[in-house]
């Protein structure tokens, strides 16, 4: 695992708001995220959150899976379920990859995400992470291994550089993609969109700010990718659902510590 950064890395990092690490994995390590990925995704059938979870049908994380459904194969928390996949999102050099770019003391799994988009699927939409989640930082990172080459044909992701300065105003469901524009003109003084394409082993950072989405799959092929969003340790409930097990969500109130061990495990702290 290419996993030492470069105080350059860095800086680039939170300048631009995101970093490729190209040869992320070595071939051997590739080989080995893909087959315990995909065993963890079959495990799952049709199940986009783990099925013995106390999950509502009303939370954002499954009404969201309903919305995409015949445009990703999209499996999220296989870490609560999978012993070889937990094992390796739990890789502590991940972790100090996420803490050294956002210069955090440590981080906890918020949600992992295996996102398989399918052949001529539509584009993903423009958007921000960490808005959506239950806690707010402007230390959200988000980490995005590739398992088949991304390229613009296939479906990768683009970034907005230097867009993570702040949240921006939302279209309303059903709204095309362009009118995030129309509602905050200063994306458009920003530097053009970067298209990340990467091989098969490289992997993204962005932050959990940064405006980007993804291109169509213009290809018969699937574009494979697992992703972690990590939450900066000491991070507080702000009265969001989103990806909380319902009897958790039910128990806080804004203002709480998210740091339920069963539900947002520490991967990585300096202390």
């Amino acid at each position: 695992m290419k996993n030492n950064l470069t105080e350059e890395q860095i800086t680039t990092y939170r300048k631009e708001g995101y970093l490729i690490i190209e040869d992320f994995l070595d071939p051997h390590e590739l080989e080995d995220w893909r087959t315990k990925v995909s065993e963890a995704v079959q495990s799952r059938t049709d199940n986009p959150m783990p099925s013995d979870k106390d999950y509502s049908e009303e939370s954002d994380a499954i009404k969201g899976k309903k919305e995409i459904k015949g445009y990703f194969q999209q499996r999220m928390q296989l870490w609560m379920d999978n012993e070889p996949f937990r094992e390796l999102m739990f890789d502590p050099r991940i972790g100090k990859m996420a803490a050294d770019l956002e210069g955090i003391d440590g981080v906890r799994i918020w949600q992992d995400q295996a996102l398989f988009k399918l052949p001529y699927a539509q584009q993903t939409p423009w958007h921000q992470d960490n808005p959506i989640w239950s806690f707010d930082s402007q230390h959200a990172i988000t980490i995005w291994i590739a398992f088949d080459d991304a390229t613009i044909n296939n479906g990768c992701l683009f970034f907005i550089p230097g867009s993570h300065t702040k949240k921006y105003l939302k279209p309303e469901a059903g709204e095309p993609p362009a009118r995030i524009f129309e509602l905050n003109p200063e994306l458009l003084q920003l530097q053009a969109p970067v298209p990340a394409t990467m091989r098969a082993g490289s992997c993204s950072f962005h932050n959990g700010l940064l405006m980007h989405g993804a291109s169509a799959n213009m290809t018969p092929g699937s574009r494979r990718a697992m992703t972690c969003g990590f939450m900066p340790d000491g991070s507080t409930f702000n009265g969001t659902r989103n990806i909380l097990p319902e009897s958790y969500y039910q128990s806080l109130k804004v203002g709480d510590a998210l740091d339920n061990n069963d539900i947002n495990p520490l991967v990585y702290s300096r202390n």
